[in-house]
């Protein structure tokens, strides 16, 4: 199958990752010549990190590099795609836009999809005149992550799903069904765990390495919801609750503790400090605020020790 993702982000790289990896034939795009190519340079070395982990062989990882093309052209990217994965970081109505370019150049069987998780795909695919080709493809954390929401939009045909059901069967990632809600599944999952384990902070709980073995150790996550919030970024998280708060509701309100990391430019692991402090992309301690459980300084005298003999 021929792909074609637009949008040399990390997200883009690492999908384009994924689909080079599976057999696919890819074709990355994006309008800045410098990051198309370094986009390239990214997938090739993630590939070679992979034949490193035995996730795949060196002969695969040959094979897929020379199936990845990039460019800045737009026609040049799509024209012959059976697939076309969006994966850059404008708006909706960009977003739209780009769709409807996209449709111009593409076969009427070529399946349209955004890999964002903030954006709606019905929204997005009304600028279709064949809307049911669209839907989304939210990979989650690619390249390493094992999980792809497909996303149904309101448009989206059963034809359309069950081919990008199996797309994502043919990745060996595992697809979820979901329906066009604000976060999906995973993102509202993951975002409502950080939600709580912030309040923890707020409320002195428990510390910050405290509350992430409650989830590493206590129900075998990988990573805690604090680490995985740096990692994310603390000012993405902020904007991702801040549109489910106004969808959703209150549950998703930010915690103060984070507002405030976020307006002293305590981002996480890209600037080094977040929850946690980071030194060359590794956690090395908790930073403030760490809260301890409050502890009395004095055993309490037993009143019965201090009455006097009858």
């Amino acid at each position: 199958m021929d792909v074609a993702v637009l949008g040399a982000s990390a997200s883009g790289r690492g999908i384009a990752q994924c689909c080079g990896a599976a057999g696919h034939a890819v074709t990355l795009h994006d309008d800045d010549v410098n990051a198309v190519m370094d986009g390239v340079d990214a997938v090739e070395a993630g590939l070679d990190d992979a034949v490193d982990a035995d996730r795949i062989e060196g002969a695969s990882r040959d094979e897929a590099v020379q199936r990845i093309e990039a460019t800045t052209g737009l026609e040049g990217a799509v024209a012959d795609a059976d697939l076309v994965i969006e994966a850059t970081e404008a708006d909706r109505d960009e977003r739209r836009t780009l769709f409807a370019d996209i449709e111009e150049l593409v076969d009427e069987e070529t399946l349209i999809a955004t890999s964002g998780a903030s954006v709606s795909v019905t929204a997005i695919a009304a600028g279709l005149r064949t809307a049911g080709r669209a839907v989304g493809l939210h990979f989650v954390d690619p390249p390493a992550g094992a999980l792809v929401e497909v996303v149904v939009a309101e448009q989206t045909t059963e034809p359309t799903r069950e081919a990008a059901v199996s797309f994502v069967e043919g990745l060996d990632r595992t697809p979820i069904v979901v329906r066009d809600t604000p976060g999906f599944a995973a993102t509202r999952l993951s975002l409502a765990l950080s939600v709580e384990a912030m309040q923890m902070i707020d409320e002195r709980v428990a510390g910050v390495e405290a509350v992430d073995r409650a989830m590493t150790a206590g129900h075998d996550h990988p990573v805690g919801p604090l680490a995985a919030a740096d990692q994310r970024g603390l000012d993405n998280t902020l904007d991702a609750l801040e549109h489910l708060a106004d969808s959703l509701g209150d549950r998703f309100t930010p915690p103060p503790v984070l507002r405030e990391k976020v307006q002293q430019g305590e981002l996480g692991r890209k600037t080094g400090r977040g929850f946690y402090v980071w030194e060359g992309g590794e956690r090395t301690e908790p930073a403030d605020p760490d809260p301890t459980p409050d502890l009395r300084e004095e055993t309490p005298v037993d009143p019965s020790d201090s009455a006097e003999p009858e």
